[in-house]
């Protein structure tokens, strides 16, 4: 290869790349939240993930950013794994458009003929709307151009490269169509665009350069390439991001292995088909397409099966404290071991409360993704007590047992409460930075840490059998320095030392702490109703109300 073929070469995939990430960004700057909406459309069901997906990805020409968003979806709580793994079977549909855009126009039209005009229309448009609607079509109009442009220079820079690197001798034994998948691979890897070397398999093939059999197998390692952008993604990431991309990796491997052995069995036939009777060209993208479908077909029935054994993995701390530690359905049949199963998980649902109060109240910039993902592991966690609980009460039970069953739902659902406020709490670190008076900041440091000082006599161990008396006078405290540092707040106020808005939210944030050391104070009072008689004490009496 000489020089000028080699910078032609270079030349026309950077043209292409950057066709493609003009286009790319554009396409969705014009679309807005119409990107989300159709995602949103997703979660009613697999299907519509799978179609979403595709028409998605077809339309953006980026996988990358459809897969992106579905991530946010998932995070969000509103796309389940199941669903987004279908959306990601669609991407990998959506993405076979690149290579019917590039046979069917991209080696059919001069280029220069259509696409310097859109480069010059899509640039007018872009100066004339800059930030609107109609500039980011521009935007996209113009990559349009500059794709076929680097698409012009490729299938150039491979015009009598046959006479120089013989690739089409290498041949279509298993291990030459190995090698080719291998050189696929390692070209989307270090270009981080399947979408190059399928523009590159395809003129290759064009030119005659290449068998249509090592084209196919340069696309099948492209598409497993892929799963490296996907494999790098989710390092350090979140264990749904991390989920998504080990079923994004579990798909490609599946579909180039399938494709991979479909192709060493056609190979001989492939490279036998006259290119002066067929279109070699749309056969390769056709069998891009149909490798995929072909690929969707045979996991889907698997996806539940593939979804379960995902959300066993890449559990983060909050998911595995999430899950219950002792209750058993082997032990319902023994309802005293039941109820000491249940006692036990309430008592870690309580540890779990006091860290959340604590890292609320005392840090010095509260996390609160993290307070958000604790609480989400609270509530499942209550969750399953719940469920444990109803499958205990179907038993054969003693009166006392029966007894203590909904007094343990009531505990569960004030450490519920107080995840759920804990991880609110955040919201008005802001509001408790911008307080500038002295003696306001001092009644509401006093304060903040009389709440974390009864959360922690509040708390609740396995072997406790606390009633709640120490708890409940300090409540009696807590309600005390509310009750003031309400009035010197409303004081402050009508002297107009403190505007309305922020008094109000002072206010809001005190109160939700008052709630939250009630839900404590509550928790361990009700908590030795559900032990067994014999350690039991009378239960302390509910603080006066203020």
């Amino acid at each position: 290869m000489t020089l000028d073929m080699l910078g032609q070469l270079i030349g026309g995939i950077g043209l292409f790349l950057l066709g493609m990430q003009l286009m790319t960004a554009g396409l969705k700057q014009a679309a807005g939240r119409s990107l989300k909406q159709a995602l949103q459309a997703a979660t009613k069901s697999k299907l519509r993930g799978l179609l979403s997906g595709t028409l998605i990805t077809a339309v953006v020409q980026s996988s990358s950013a459809v897969t992106v968003a579905t991530l946010g979806f998932v995070n969000a709580g509103l796309l389940t794994l199941g669903q987004s793994i279908a959306v990601i079977y669609g991407c990998n549909i959506g993405t076979t458009m690149t290579g019917w855009l590039v046979a069917l126009i991209g080696f059919k039209i001069k280029i220069s003929a259509f696409a310097l005009p859109m480069i010059g229309a899509g640039m007018v448009a872009r100066t004339v709307s800059k930030n609107g609607r109609l500039g980011h079509f521009g935007t996209a109009l113009a990559g349009f151009g500059l794709f076929f442009i680097g698409l012009d220079f490729l299938r150039s820079s491979f015009d009598g490269i046959s006479e120089q690197v013989p690739l089409n001798e290498i041949g279509n034994s298993p291990l030459a169509l190995t090698l080719f998948v291998l050189a696929g691979f390692v070209l989307t890897f270090l270009m981080q665009a399947s979408a190059a070397v399928m523009a590159i398999a395809l003129s290759l093939v064009h030119t005659g350069s290449i068998t249509l059999s090592a084209a196919a197998a340069l696309v099948i390692g492209a598409n497993v390439g892929t799963t490296t952008t996907a494999l790098l993604a989710s390092i350090g990431a979140t264990p749904s991001a991390k989920r998504i991309s080990a079923a994004h990796v579990l798909f490609n491997l599946l579909t180039g292995a399938v494709g991979l052995v479909f192709l060493m069995l056609l190979a001989g036939w492939l490279d036998r088909l006259d290119p002066q009777r067929f279109d070699l060209v749309s056969l390769l993208a056709l069998y891009h397409t149909l490798f995929n479908l072909t690929g969707v077909a045979m996991i889907w029935p698997l996806t539940d099966r593939m979804e379960a054994v995902l959300l066993k993995r890449f559990r983060s701390l909050e998911e595995d404290e999430g899950r219950p530690r002792y209750l058993d359905a082997n032990i319902l049949t023994t309802p005293s071991l039941a109820i000491e199963a249940i006692n036990r998980e309430l008592a870690r649902v309580s540890q779990h409360c006091s860290r959340m109060v604590r890292e609320a109240i005392s840090a010095e910039t509260p996390n609160q993704a993290r307070l958000e993902a604790q609480a989400q592991g609270i509530y499942q966690l209550v969750g399953k007590i719940s469920e444990f609980n109803q499958e205990l009460a179907r038993q054969n039970l003693s009166m006392e047992i029966s007894e203590t069953l909904p007094i343990s739902i009531r505990v569960a659902r004030y450490f519920s409460e107080m995840a759920r406020l804990s991880a609110r709490m955040p919201e008005y670190h802001a509001v408790f930075e911008q307080l500038q008076q002295s003696g306001l900041r001092n009644q509401l440091f006093l304060f903040q840490q009389a709440v974390i000082r009864l959360v922690d006599m509040a708390e609740i161990s396995e072997q406790s059998s606390t009633q709640g008396y120490q708890s409940h006078q300090l409540m009696r405290d807590v309600h005390q320095l509310y009750q003031e540092l309400k009035e010197s707040l409303l004081k402050e106020t009508v002297m107009g030392h403190i505007g309305a808005e922020e008094s109000m939210a002072l206010l809001d944030a005190c109160s939700q702490l008052q709630r939250l050391a009630e839900q404590a104070e509550k928790a361990s009072s009700h908590w030795s109703s559900t032990l067994p008689i014999m350690h039991r004490d009378p239960l302390a009496e509910e603080p006066a109300k203020g």
